[in-house]
């Protein structure tokens, strides 16, 4: 055991089904151990000699306790000194600058991602089969029996709104049309656009956006994977939200594509156009420097989301939305780290099947 060694800043442990589970969440690794491996890892909270555990548990065997650090050390729970990019690759580099998220948020971060499978299995529609033979769909309502009641007007709303709000679901069939330029130049403007620009003193620049943002940060970003637009070659392109523009990052698209980045969901592969919509997470870190903060940037996403779809329902298209994402593989695609800036939530729409 050449060299020092000193525990990973991103390991979690917790207590589940009886047993003392360990995890380094950025590397995915995960062990279950004696309670006893806490105490070696709190003892290499700062660099010290591989064979200092030998002195400082003297009633166990040298042999058994190298074997325990070695292991420990291949399973990225302990660091060692001797790794030449120790501290200095891009994910560690992104990770640590996350701060007092940490581990909360980076936690709850890498343990959802890449959680569906690359297709959809038939165990997996069997199992959804026995679900509902075994036990009941939740019910829907919350009732207060007995509780005074005060009744509402009738809710019937000739109103174009109400119409969009009530029209509005969730697409599985789509026309092979193009989606026409005008109507999805609006849509992306409306979903996504910065609409004005608001000074504020000694702060700067806020984009005033038809959505909500904490600190009007806006966190998201829009890139559009594009196959059936009028004036739009099929590519990935970018967003620019304050112009109000496509930046092509590639040329061509297909439904094959789609469908596996939608963790193999074929009803959505003949769509005209999927938005992979990411999080730039130093945006909303720079004002909110605690964990709850990741909470506001999903429902951010929420926001862009419902908006789009409304927005697509208005202009009497057919919209979608998805959190079954193969995440890493469409970060790779549009080359985010992941963690500085993360895919966290896919939308589409085409003509009306």
């Amino acid at each position: 055991m050449p060299g020092y060694l000193r525990r990973s800043p991103f390991v979690v442990s917790y207590w589940m089904d009886g047993a003392l589970h360990f995890e380094n969440y950025l590397t995915g690794k995960k062990i279950t151990a004696a309670p006893e491996t806490a105490a070696i890892l709190d003892f290499f909270s700062d660099w010290k000699p591989a064979e200092a555990v030998c002195e400082r548990w003297k009633q166990y065997t040298a042999k058994s306790l190298r074997k325990a650090v070695s292991g420990l050390a291949k399973e990225s729970f302990l660091e060692r000194s001797s790794r030449k990019n120790l501290g200095k690759t891009e994910t560690e580099k992104a990770l640590l600058a996350w701060r007092e998220w940490n581990p909360a948020a980076a936690f709850f971060h890498f343990s959802t991602k890449d959680a569906y499978s690359a297709e959809v299995t038939p165990e997996e529609i069997e199992a959804f089969t026995q679900l509902v033979k075994s036990s009941s769909v939740p019910q829907p309502l919350k009732k207060y029996p007995g509780a005074p009641v005060v009744k509402l007007a009738n809710g019937k709303y000739p109103e174009e709104f109400p119409t969009v709000l009530r029209e509005r679901r969730t697409w599985r069939k789509f026309s092979p049309k193009q989606i026409s330029g005008q109507a999805f130049a609006k849509l992306m403007h409306l979903s996504f656009g910065v609409q004005a620009w608001e000074q504020i003193p000694k702060v700067g620049r806020l984009a005033q956006k038809t959505s909500p943002s904490g600190g009007a940060l806006h966190p998201a970003e829009a890139y559009v994977l594009v196959r059936r637009v009028e004036g739009v070659s099929a590519g990935l392109y970018h967003y620019d939200a304050g112009g109000n523009r496509l930046q092509q990052l590639r040329r061509g698209a297909s439904a094959a594509e789609i469908q596996k980045d939608l963790a193999g969901q074929w009803w959505f592969r003949d769509a005209a156009f999927v938005v992979y919509l990411t999080a730039v997470f130093g945006r909303t870190q720079w004002k909110y420097d605690y964990a709850r903060a990741y909470r506001a940037v999903l429902i951010e996403a929420g926001h862009l989301c419902q908006t789009f779809c409304l927005t697509a329902t208005w202009l009497d298209l057919a919209p979608f939305c998805t959190i079954a994402i193969a995440d890493t593989r469409i970060e790779k695609k549009l080359q985010l780290d992941g963690i500085s800036e993360s895919v966290i939530y896919a939308m589409g729409a085409g003509m009306k099947g």
